[in-house]
């Protein structure tokens, strides 16, 4: 059975500022990986949070047919968002603690719209600790910053 994985991560010069997401798409059999795509991107002026929840809007709309899929991140805001703060959010009518809005609606809306297609299993990393394939969705995200520079 071969398992599907995207690896995603955001990056951003400033806070806001420019800014690019990426994402490290691996079909592997077992501990073989058997195919392989990369996707990235970015904006002009964004934030370090926008740019990691589009690396893992990007790997699940990228998919052209419902999957089984792994998403790894290093973003806990990400992570935690999609697996648990998202209900009380909705709940509470996309309203945070305090009552204040919550930050990237649109995106959120847009990342669970996403997931209702798939099965996905959501893992967070912690960055730059020498994961191979975050690494290199870094890498990515660094160069769909490019652009915007």
């Amino acid at each position: 059975m071969v398992d599907l994985v995207a690896h995603t991560d955001g990056a951003c010069s400033g806070n806001p500022g420019p800014g690019g997401w990426g994402v490290l798409m691996q079909a592997k059999d077992g501990v073989t990986v058997v195919k392989e795509r990369t996707l990235s991107g970015g904006e002009a002026a964004t934030t370090n949070n926008r740019m990691e929840l589009m690396a893992a809007i990007m790997a699940l709309e990228t998919l052209e047919r419902p999957a089984t899929i792994t998403i790894v991140t290093d973003s806990a805001y990400v992570k935690n968002g999609i697996t648990g703060w998202i209900h009380g959010w909705k709940r509470n009518g996309w309203r945070a603690s305090g009552n204040k809005p919550v930050k990237n609606v649109e995106l959120w809306q847009r990342l669970e719209e996403a997931t209702k297609r798939h099965q996905v299993t959501w893992k967070w990393i912690k960055g730059h600790a020498g994961h191979a394939e975050n690494e290199r969705a870094d890498e990515l995200a660094r160069e769909g910053m490019k652009p915007f520079k």
